[in-house]
């Protein structure tokens, strides 16, 4: 494993711990951009796995955006949520099961230009891989 990826495990455990902890209270904002803890089920080891992520709103659906800050692959959580839609996502103190979806067609482009008022660096990200990056819609279960 290089030390980039390391790294970013490092920050994101500390990152969900400190989210747990505080109930969201520390790490549930980041300047004006909500964040959430996913939970999935890994595809490969069925073991949960929790990942914070940037969030937006629409209506009473979540946005996630599997951008993996625009690297050439998916994030393993959206490989994950592809192999078993049933997810939770804990907002603040409290945590709720969803059903997650890939946005396609007209629903994605009008979801991205909601995702890139949330957080304007979604467009660098997209310059940056050649591979569209997936938004999940995440439906109360």
């Amino acid at each position: 494993m290089d030390l980039q990826r390391l790294a970013q495990r490092a920050i994101t455990g500390l990152h969900t711990q400190l989210f747990r902890l505080t109930k969201g209270m520390l790490g549930g904002r980041i300047g004006t951009v909500e964040n959430v803890l996913l939970t999935t089920t890994g595809r490969k080891t069925g073991q949960r796995r929790t990942t914070p992520l940037t969030v937006t709103v629409d209506g009473d659906r979540l946005v996630l955006v599997a951008s993996n800050g625009g690297a050439r692959r998916h994030p393993d959580w959206y490989l994950n949520l592809s192999a078993d839609s049933d997810v939770r996502v804990q907002r603040g103190s409290r945590s709720l099961r969803f059903r997650a979806r890939t946005a396609t067609g007209e629903e994605r482009a009008r979801l991205w230009r909601s995702v890139v008022r949330t957080y304007p660096g979604y467009e660098g990200y997209q310059r940056r891989t050649k591979r569209e990056i997936p938004l999940v819609i995440c439906e109360p279960a």
